[in-house]
């Protein structure tokens, strides 16, 4: 029981470290660039800017019909949320 205690308490330790590590360099946390922006027919990352590749092997994993219909279900989500 002690060794869950001190585990829970060196993780807890380490997660305040890393978020007053971020407040106190005042940046923002950002996403990761690529992944879905890759596969959404955009023309730039919606995190960094910079282009996408268009030959990204992401787009090909989603040629089956199921990806596709997931891609088409996410888009309309994002629509309803802007409207």
């Amino acid at each position: 029981m002690a060794t869950f205690f001190l585990t829970f308490s060196l993780l807890l330790l380490i997660m305040l470290g890393m978020a007053l590590g971020v407040i106190l360099m005042n940046k923002s946390i950002k996403g990761s660039c690529g992944g879905l922006n890759a596969i959404a027919d955009a023309d730039q990352c919606l995190v960094c800017k910079k282009d996408i590749d268009p030959d990204s092997p992401l787009r090909e994993r989603l040629a089956c019909p199921r990806a596709k219909k997931m891609l088409e279900r996410a888009q309309m989500d994002v629509e309803n949320a802007r409207s």
